[in-house]
């Protein structure tokens, strides 16, 4: 088994202990492995850090609940950072045990502290194969649960985040409200 084969395994079995499911599946197991797909067809060409941060950029959310730090935009920021970290110290662990160097462990932590987003190539990847999972598995239940000036202020977050390639793309293939296609126009 190759390395990077070896490192999937490892984000795919802490995964596969999520108890929450969605579709049936342990929900961030689904979740990498949609990640993983996006990445596949927005950047075949990407190096195995960026393919194992894709795969391990949510591992083990589950263990750190929403519900632990405050309930404001400020609790929410800091339940990010902190996942932001988690993720990126197990990803890197596992990597160290699949046998990648310290140079390829820490482009990956880059990657999942999203330092350098806009700026490093590889993070920006890292962020539009998120946003684009995010719009084609989760955003459509996601509106369900928000009011539709919160729902167009989470868009246009989203929007702001993709690199002007991964906004002119999503407009492409994704059909969208007028609203929705105007703030990735404006972004």
């Amino acid at each position: 088994m190759s390395r990077l084969d070896t490192a999937f395994a490892a984000i795919d079995a802490a995964n596969a202990a999520d108890p929450n499911l969605t579709d049936g599946q342990p929900a961030e197991l689904l979740y990498g492995q949609r990640m993983t797909e996006q990445q596949r067809r927005l950047f075949p060409d990407a190096s195995e850090p960026l393919q194992i941060a894709c795969r391990g950029q949510h591992i083990e959310r589950w263990t750190l609940p929403r519900r632990d730090f405050p309930m404001d935009r400020a609790g929410y920021l800091q339940w990010r950072q902190e996942q932001g970290r988690r993720h990126a110290a197990r990803v890197a662990g596992i990597m160290a045990d699949a046998g990648y160097d310290d140079a390829d462990c820490q482009a990956a932590t880059r990657m999942l502290t999203k330092q350098g987003i806009k700026r490093d190539a590889d993070v920006q990847a890292l962020e539009d194969v998120a946003c684009f999972t995010f719009i084609r598995w989760y955003l459509g239940d996601f509106a369900t649960t928000q009011p539709d000036d919160r729902l167009l202020r989470i868009v246009e977050k989203t929007a702001r985040k993709m690199s002007a390639d991964a906004r002119a793309r999503a407009l492409a293939e994704f059909p969208m409200p007028d609203d929705f296609a105007a703030a990735f126009r404006a972004a």
